[in-house]
């Protein structure tokens, strides 16, 4: 198997030519490749608090960006630039594995063998067939394997300090079911229109330019309002310019590799801005989108009692209190009170250990698998996540099959995620200010 990107082995399972596509389009910082083995010459570019970034990781990185930036017709920045910015997101990857290492946030063997064995089979493969074709395109397995681990370390870590933070108001949710529902529809077709400004075989540098600037102009004069279907007959290169650009409907898993990602992405109406093939630039709006509302989930209400592992609580110690606090519960004290005086989650603790209705995905796996088992009113044994040692109680399950409040539900979601990634901006420049990093790219400069 053919791999441009370790990116490729990272999503969904797509058709080849999607995944290929979809992989430049997707955010480099998050998906990078493992860290270079480390030479023992190796010149230092960067110091991390106790940690080094050396010249070999900050090569490796650009390599690989600079592919991915010519697929997506971006401007590549100056080299100088370009190892800046790389950089840079070195240094934040490197401040969060630290960060989550002083909390005591692990992946354990069987959870990154679940991982990989994921990635594997959303690409059509075993796991040896998914080593053999790291190693053909001269990837490490093993810094596969570590690169693997660290974004989940990464994940779990903004889990617990960005996306447990936020707060969504009703009001917010309303404002974007009415603005935003073609987002929270589950896809089945959609109708494509297409603007093709076409290049040369071998164009020059000016012709690649003029024809990006043409391409750009169009897509904010239909942004303005301008009719698609006019601007297409008049200015499109494409085959069907002379009925509006109009490709027609396509099933989602036929869509075409250069318009997959828009395809699942934009809302109707919506123009994408210039995307760089061969043949030129092109434009391609969502004209239209067939789908099907959520379907009903099963959601939980829960509470748990955590135990934190530290330096002076061993896992020993985590299990065995959390056992004599669920005999003391059986026994007939109360679960509330002593999660109160007990649980070091402080976020549910003052709520008695409460985590509201909780939907499929909410929590890491290890506590879905727990429960998930639980029958309403059942307390767990004690058991290990990510977070430490638990025990749990069901309180009550129901099915959400409302139509608008499953939209509601996915709206919260997407206005949590989204409010995320703002507040993440702030939380990593935060965990950067409080840090002590020392850049040594000048000792470089020609």
């Amino acid at each position: 198997m053919a791999i441009k990107s370790i990116k490729d082995l990272r999503r969904p399972k797509a058709p080849p030519l999607i995944m290929l596509l979809t992989a430049c389009l997707a955010s480099s910082w998050m998906c990078s490749l493992a860290q270079a083995q480390i030479q023992p010459l190796d010149a230092i570019v960067a110091v991390v608090n106790d940690d080094v970034i050396v010249k070999s990781e900050l090569d490796s990185q650009v390599e690989l960006l600079i592919p991915e930036l010519q697929a997506r017709g971006a401007t590549i920045p100056d080299p100088t630039t370009l190892e800046e910015q790389v950089l840079d997101q070195l240094v934040l990857e490197r401040l969060q594995i630290q960060r989550a290492k002083t909390l005591g946030i692990e992946v354990d063997e069987a959870t990154l063998n679940e991982a990989l064995t994921n990635i594997a089979a959303r690409n059509g493969m075993g796991l040896m067939e998914l080593r053999e074709a790291l190693e053909t395109n001269d990837v490490s397995y093993d810094a596969f394997r570590e690169d693997t681990r660290n974004q989940i370390i990464t994940s779990r870590l903004q889990q617990e300090e960005v996306v447990k933070e936020v707060r969504v108001s009703e009001q917010e949710v309303d404002r974007f079911v009415e603005t935003e529902r073609d987002s929270l529809i589950t896809r089945n077709e959609v109708r494509l229109s297409h603007i093709l400004i076409a290049l040369p075989e071998n164009p020059s540098s000016a012709q690649v330019e003029q024809a990006r600037d043409e391409a750009q102009a169009l897509a904010g004069r239909i942004r303005q309002g301008e009719d698609f279907a006019s601007l297409a007959r008049a200015k499109s290169d494409g085959g069907r310019a002379q009925e509006g650009g109009d490709l027609g409907w396509f099933p989602l898993a036929e869509v075409p590799s250069l318009a997959a990602q828009p395809a699942q992405t934009l809302a109707r109406g919506e123009v994408t801005d210039p995307i760089r093939s061969p043949s030129g630039f092109h434009l391609i709006r969502v004209s239209d989108i067939k789908g099907d509302t959520p379907k009903p989930i099963t959601q939980t209400q829960a509470r748990h009692i955590l135990i934190r592992t530290s330096e002076v609580v061993s896992d020993q110690d985590a299990e065995r209190r959390l056992e004599q606090l669920r005999m003391r519960i059986v026994g007939g004290d109360d679960f509330a009170t002593l999660a109160r005086s007990h649980s070091d989650d402080t976020g549910s603790a003052l709520n008695g250990g409460d985590l509201g209705w909780v939907s499929p995905g909410d929590t890491v796996p290890a506590f879905e698998r727990e429960m998930d088992a639980l029958s309403p009113g059942e307390i767990s044994q004690p058991f290990e996540s990510p977070f430490g040692w638990h025990i749990l109680q069901v309180t009550e399950r129901r099915e959400q099959d409302t139509a608008d409040e499953l939209l509601r539900l996915r709206a919260k979601d997407a206005l949590r995620l989204r409010k995320a990634e703002e507040t993440k901006e702030l939380w990593l420049q935060r965990l950067r200010d409080e840090a002590y990093v020392e850049i040594r790219l000048d000792e470089f400069d020609d």
